[in-house]
């Protein structure tokens, strides 16, 4: 990815509805445009927070497992705000 991180936010060691109440806060916080990288793990906040975020019309630019995590293990979210 070329373009620059804005805001970085690890809620690896939170569960839901925590995870998307903060992703939720910080994207509020945002200029339109701007992108946000999230680390989260787990089978809810991987389902649940892309999910909440693309429903409030963000653009869900990717989202990759970090290296050597499975299928609910570690992965970076990128989000960009509308």
């Amino acid at each position: 990815m070329t373009e620059n991180i804005n805001y970085y936010l690890d809620i690896t060691g939170e569960v839901c509805p925590m995870t998307f109440v903060r992703t939720k806060l910080l994207v509020e916080r945002m200029v339109s445009g701007e992108l946000v990288e999230i680390r989260l793990k787990g089978k809810e906040p991987l389902g649940n927070v892309p999910r909440s975020v693309a429903e409030l019309g963000h653009e869900i630019v990717s989202m990759v497992a970090e290296d050597g995590e499975g299928p609910e293990g570690i992965h970076q979210l990128i989000i960009r705000k509308k």
